[in-house]
């Protein structure tokens, strides 16, 4: 079954070894911006030729050093790196597959220095869900997280991308600056998920990806129950839908 997209895109190979990928800014370009290795995982056993396949694109926005490619990394490769600076963007694939559907997960980790500030719109361009990460243990990163919402919140309707909020580096309880209840007062008065996370211990990382997968799917769901005006493709998703994780809005 050819997967349910808002335009083509070239599948992911389906291989071990990884593939480096060129981003949209950077075709045509005689650049190496973002290259980081694309590789796909296959979670569980497949579901069959009756269920749909979805592609999604999910952007990490947030200040540098605060942990989102060691979350990306962590949560395809099963893996911590404590330093892993990312040049413009970064791209992952990861699959996952729920009761109902198949997932796959365009993963763009964009670089959170200030000088690539400017460019970072051209990365989540077209995104269906963004996690803002934080570092709990500095409180202006969340200021700065703050700041990425209001953009989203221009580029995007409520209704268009799914937003978590995600604070990272729980391994570093110690030296917290931000209470959890701080983080998930501010995402429940914006309608965001929101989770805790250790990228070096594993805390949370597959769970928030997992909710975000599981949101998606559900939005999905209400799009198939509301009859088409514009002609385009609709499929039923069954009585069944995925349930939403532990996370919190």
């Amino acid at each position: 079954m050819e997967p349910c997209r808002g335009q083509a895109r070239r599948q992911p190979r389906k291989s071990d070894k990884a593939v480096p990928i060129l981003c949209d800014p950077c075709i045509g370009r005689d650049q190496s911006c973002i290259q980081d290795m694309a590789q796909t995982a296959v979670l569980g056993s497949s579901l069959g030729d009756n269920c749909p396949t979805y592609i999604y694109k999910v952007v990490l926005l947030g200040s540098t050093s605060v942990g989102k490619s060691s979350l990306a990394y962590r949560y395809v490769k099963n893996d911590f790196k404590e330093s892993l600076p990312t040049v413009g963007c970064s791209f992952f694939t990861q699959t996952v597959q729920l009761e109902t559907a198949t997932i796959k997960l365009e993963i763009w980790d964009t670089a959170g220095q200030e000088k690539y500030h400017s460019v970072c719109h051209l990365y989540y361009r077209g995104a269906h869900a963004a996690l803002l990460v934080y570092d709990l243990t500095n409180k202006e990163t969340l200021n700065r997280v703050k700041q990425w919402l209001t953009e989203l919140e221009k580029e995007f309707l409520p209704d268009e991308i799914v937003i978590a909020l995600v604070g990272n580096k729980t391994d570093l309880a110690d030296e917290r600056e931000v209470a959890a209840e701080e983080g998930e007062e501010f995402a429940r008065n914006r309608s965001l998920l929101f989770m805790e996370t250790s990228a070096k211990s594993n805390h949370q990382v597959n769970d928030i990806f997992m909710a975000i997968a599981q949101e998606l799917l559900r939005r999905e769901g209400e799009k198939a129950a509301v009859p088409s005006t514009g002609g385009g493709q609709r499929l039923d998703l069954g009585t069944r839908r995925a349930r939403m994780g532990c996370c919190r809005i």
